[in-house]
């Protein structure tokens, strides 16, 4: 079997082709948000080395499937193209991620003040995923002002941020070193 090729040189002139054929400089929107997905399903990588249950590992590699389906579904034209079904996020997936939101959550303390990012690791890896995914989010919803972009979409990539900040405190509780915000000087 050939060795595929790494490097194409189509991208050579600062242009690259979206799901659909079209080229498009690399500055565009799109690209900006299917990019930072790539860069949140790193992340997602990087936290799911440190962690130890395996049911929230798991749930972590499910994600970064769907991030790559998602990214995939943003990197289509679909003002003339209609996405491959297996690009579409579904209402199965914004439950499924609900539901291990709720789950996550049923185990902490009661929340009564803001929670700043740090504690261990893996609470810390997980914030930097929660900003991620905020800013994930932040550039779908401006995709979503020029092209198509699906509801299911925008809703799961809404809920990343919640399960995101649920997992940090899951983790950060098991060294109890989650940290409060105090307001004004320590």
């Amino acid at each position: 079997m050939k060795k595929s090729i790494i490097y194409t040189k189509t991208g050579d002139k600062g242009t690259t082709a979206l799901v659909g054929g079209t080229r498009v400089p690399k500055t565009h929107l799109r690209l900006e948000a299917y990019g930072t997905l790539d860069e949140l399903n790193s992340h997602i990588g990087w936290l799911n080395c440190l962690i130890s249950d395996p049911e929230d590992h798991a749930f972590l590699l499910y994600l970064q499937h769907k991030l790559f389906t998602l990214g995939s579904y943003l990197a289509t034209e679909t003002e003339i193209k209609e996405p491959l079904p297996a690009s579409n996020i579904t209402e199965k997936d914004i439950t499924r991620i609900e539901t291990q939101i709720d789950k996550t959550d049923a185990l902490l303390p009661r929340l009564n003040r803001f929670v700043l990012p740090g504690g261990n690791e893996p609470a810390s890896r997980a914030h930097i995923c929660r900003t991620v995914a905020r800013r994930a989010e932040r550039l779908a919803y401006h995709v979503a002002e020029s092209y198509p972009v699906s509801e299911e979409a925008l809703i799961f990539l809404n809920r990343l941020s919640d399960y995101f900040f649920v997992l940090a405190r899951k983790e950060g509780s098991k060294t109890a070193e989650e940290i409060f915000w105090e307001q004004g000087d320590i």
